[in-house]
């Protein structure tokens, strides 16, 4: 019998978070962004899914672009990092890809690269993140030498916010924008998921919701999209395999972090940092024990956790345990992890199946 952990993939809350997202930018074209594996869902198992209602997929990885086309995914695929050496340009041409371009020497590597036809490009903006792209005062030549290169056929603007899901919100970038292209007329797309959701002054011809495709918030905080409608869409599910009945300062896991302090049940779980679970994780984090929310107790090793199942007393081995999911968010579990919940289901492990839900 197989270890009792999986990930259940939701497709039918792939489906409604991608209408959420036209409900909230609905003159809009839509780059479904599935990167990092689809955010840790498996891109072989969702594009179907989000390519019935997205425009194109955008993603960073040559490879999965040309896993979306092989498997038959004829729209646009755009490369948000662009590409990394002169030679990515044969894989771009000949599966006709969009890339990103963010400074000049792979302006001047597509144009002296051989290709079966132009391309489509998107020219970068630095805008204060300070990743990649040109500065304000370099976007104006670089346009000027990207729309006279004859392998390069439609240009759209791009940048990307760095405070969209903070209360500084996206005046100081936007207003650098419009300064950097105020002699340059082209398409943009600027949006990620948080400025799709909260900025819609941001939303031009494109925009690029990631996270939320997935049903987490931007910000890290569920309750900022509580109201929205969107759905998770993974719930990683397990099961009680040990039970253990503690007295007073009997001691748990390792570096004895935890010490009960009288008559206690606890439950071990299938699952660990080697799933992709937070390591990190401190006692008291959220878990959904046969349909009631108790907490984590000691540290989380390499392949099993444990639980205080006080709340639970009716559980017993084989008792079904949500990690996170439809019961239990995502991002409420990263909050008490001191992390986002982008971390933890980008960290899913490739040993854990998934299983999908249509």
């Amino acid at each position: 019998m197989p270890r009792p952990i999986t990930a259940t993939l939701h497709l039918a809350a792939l489906t409604n978070n991608l209408q959420v997202v036209r409900r909230f930018a609905p003159s809009a074209k839509i780059w479904a962004v599935v990167k990092a594996n689809a955010y840790g869902h498996g891109l072989q198992h969702v594009w179907r899914s989000l390519g019935e209602n997205s425009d194109g997929f955008a993603l960073l990885d040559l490879a999965e672009a040309v896993l979306l086309r092989e498997s038959g995914w004829q729209g646009p695929i755009l490369l948000l990092e662009g590409f990394f050496q002169p030679a990515d340009l044969m894989l771009i041409d000949r599966y006709r890809l969009t890339t990103a371009v963010n400074s000049d020497w792979q302006l001047q590597a597509i144009a002296e690269a051989r290709l079966q036809a132009p391309l489509d490009v998107y020219l970068k903006l630095n805008s204060g993140m300070n990743r990649l792209g040109f500065a304000p005062e370099q976007l104006h030549s670089a346009w000027l030498t990207a729309k006279e290169l004859r392998n390069i056929s439609s240009i759209t603007l791009m940048s990307h916010f760095a405070t969209a899901d903070g209360a500084e919100g996206v005046t100081e970038q936007m207003a650098v924008i419009e300064r950097a292209t105020a002699a340059i007329d082209l398409p943009r797309c600027l949006a990620n998921s948080a400025a799709t959701l909260w900025h819609p002054q941001t939303q031009g011809e494109w925009v690029r919701p990631g996270v939320i495709l997935y049903g987490a918030s931007p910000s890290g905080n569920w309750q900022d999209i509580a109201a929205t409608g969107l759905q998770p869409a993974m719930t990683l599910s397990s099961k009680i395999i040990g039970i253990q009945q503690l007295q007073a300062g009997d001691r748990v896991g390792y570096g004895w972090r935890y010490a009960a302090g009288g008559a206690q049940r606890i439950g071990v779980v299938a699952c660990g940092y080697a799933d992709g679970y937070p390591r990190h994780a401190p006692t008291g984090t959220p878990v959904w024990v046969d349909g009631v929310l108790t907490h984590t107790v000691g540290s989380v090793s390499m392949d099993m956790m444990t639980v205080d199942l006080t709340p639970c007393p009716q559980a017993t081995i084989g008792t079904d345990v949500e990690l996170w999911g439809r019961h239990l968010h995502v991002d409420d579990v990263a909050a008490a992890a001191g992390t986002l919940g982008y971390e933890l289901l980008t960290a899913l492990a490739a040993r854990v199946p998934i299983v999908v839900e249509e």
